[in-house]
């Protein structure tokens, strides 16, 4: 009898469905105020400032959550990605974090440079 996947199993797929191919498909904003939709920020705050250092940590954070395929691609920026991760990293979950580490080796690199 085949033994049931753990819950974090289930997560780290339904986040690895959601990547792009490569991070060169996160063309989203970097200097703007952003407002995100419902099915993203579904409470509290939606719009986020992303010259300001905490909102564009929350905003990052909640896409990487929450978001879908096209979601990530619309809102998160590659170059912004890459310079949060070493902090951003230990905000998000760990799912979340492994996923992207292990499909973006660049990400993994940058994280290991700023231990």
């Amino acid at each position: 009898m085949a033994s049931q996947p753990s819950l974090s199993e289930l997560r780290r797929a339904k986040f690895a469905r959601r990547l792009p191919a490569a991070l060169t498909e996160l063309v989203g904003p970097e200097h703007v105020t952003v407002s995100l939709p419902l099915h993203l920020a579904w409470s509290g705050l939606t719009a986020f400032d992303l010259d300001q250092p905490r909102l564009r940590m929350s905003y990052y954070r909640i896409v990487l959550a929450e978001g879908q395929h096209d979601d990530l691609a619309r809102h998160l920026n590659r170059g912004v990605l890459v310079s949060l991760w070493p902090t951003l990293r230990t905000l998000i979950s760990r799912d979340v974090r492994e996923v992207w580490e292990c499909s973006f080796k660049e990400l993994a690199h940058g994280a290991q440079e700023a231990a």
